[in-house]
Parts: C-alpha cells; structure tokens; sequence
C-alpha cells in the first residue's frame, strides 16, 4: 500500500522554525504534485502550500507567504515544509498528500494522504 508520513512537528516558541517531512514508500513521488494541509481545532482542513512534480512551481496560502518554504529532494523521495516566524495561528496536524497530477490541484484531486504531524506553537 502507498505510504506517506509525516514527521518534524512539535511545540515550538512563537517566532520558531520548524521543518516538516513527507517521505513516500512503495511508491515514487517523482510524478506526483505534493500539497502541505492543516487542520485546527474546531476549524476545516485548509491548504497550505502545494508544489508541481518537477518542483518548479509552487503555490502558497496567503497567510503563511514569506514565511513557508516548501521544496522537494526527489532523490530522498521526501518533501518538505520550512516553517519559519511561526505564530500560535499555524497550531494544527499537518498533512502532506500526493495528487497523480503534476501540477497543483484542488484537495479533492489528491489520491494519498499521510496520517499528520501536530505542530504547536505556544509560548
């Protein structure tokens, strides 16, 4: 069965950084867009960054522009999130999903989804 996991999450500071992880097993990501989701308490999943299989496109959500960076090391078969000025806003379980398209998608377009990464930011 396809795989994606998460890790990196945790409780950091406002103002930290952390760095997410997706890594794929029993499948290549080499083909597939990759999007970062999140969820808060009480509230609906909301896309958070996305990039295109080649990684030469990527999109980001308006609250998290300038300070998200997300890339990809297909060779690792891993994608990542660069979170920096973290804000108690972005508390939420982080998603990554892969989409069979190559370029960003809606979330309904995205086939495989890892189980989530809680990050908390808190002082």
């Amino acid at each position: 069965q396809l795989q994606l996991v998460e890790s990196g999450g945790g409780l950091v500071q406002p103002g930290g950084s952390l760095r997410l992880s997706c890594a794929a097993s029993r499948f290549t990501l080499d083909y597939y867009a990759v999007g970062w989701f999140r969820q808060a308490p009480g509230k609906e999943r909301e896309g958070v960054s996305c990039i295109s299989s080649s990684g030469g496109s990527t999109n980001y959500a308006d609250s998290v522009k300038g300070r998200f960076t997300i890339s990809r090391d297909n060779a690792k078969n891993t994608v990542y999130l660069q979170m920096n000025s973290l804000k108690p806003e972005d508390t939420g379980i982080y998603y990554c999903a892969a989409s069979t398209y190559s370029y960003c998608v809606n979330a309904r377009h995205y086939d495989y989804w890892g189980q989530g990464t809680q990050v908390t930011v808190s002082s």
